[in-house]
């Protein structure tokens, strides 16, 4: 009986702490939870197109999703060691298939196709994305991660 009362007693306890509107909330899964989380604009991969409207302003704590996608026109990479570098990448979906990979320094399209990268911004600074061996400004995309 004893021990009913303080199980009782404890159970008690617990959910008035639960309840209490100053613990820290920080949903299901923290950084990765959907609160936490923006979606950038794709990246197109087109022959002579540009690859991106705008420069990305990304901030460090921050879990963001976007696509690259290829229309085939052409064989086409997009390299960006050092942005790759600056971020954790969640995974990488290509066709349903979730690849969760410790590091990336390039992706190329071959053929048409489309892939999602999930990923959470990490060390401020500035970086780029771009098609190897080009030079011009709409074939890259800005990164600033705050």
């Amino acid at each position: 009986m004893k021990y009913l009362a303080l199980f009782a007693a404890l159970a008690l306890a617990s959910s008035a702490v639960a309840d209490d509107d100053d613990t820290p909330s920080f949903g299901a899964a923290g950084l990765l939870s959907g609160s936490n989380k923006e979606n950038l604009p794709p990246i197109i991969l087109s022959a002579g197109e540009p690859i991106s409207a705008e420069p990305w302003v990304l901030k460090s704590g921050t879990y963001y999703e976007f696509e690259i996608q290829g229309d085939g026109s052409q064989e086409l990479a997009l390299v960006g060691p050092e942005f790759f570098r600056a971020i954790w990448i969640d995974e990488i979906v290509v066709e349903g298939l979730e690849i969760r990979p410790l590091g990336l320094d390039s992706v190329e399209f071959d053929e048409a196709g489309e892939m999602e990268i999930g990923f959470i911004a990490i060390k401020p600074g500035a970086y780029y994305m771009k098609i190897p061996g080009t030079t011009g400004e709409t074939q890259r995309v800005e990164i600033t991660i705050q």
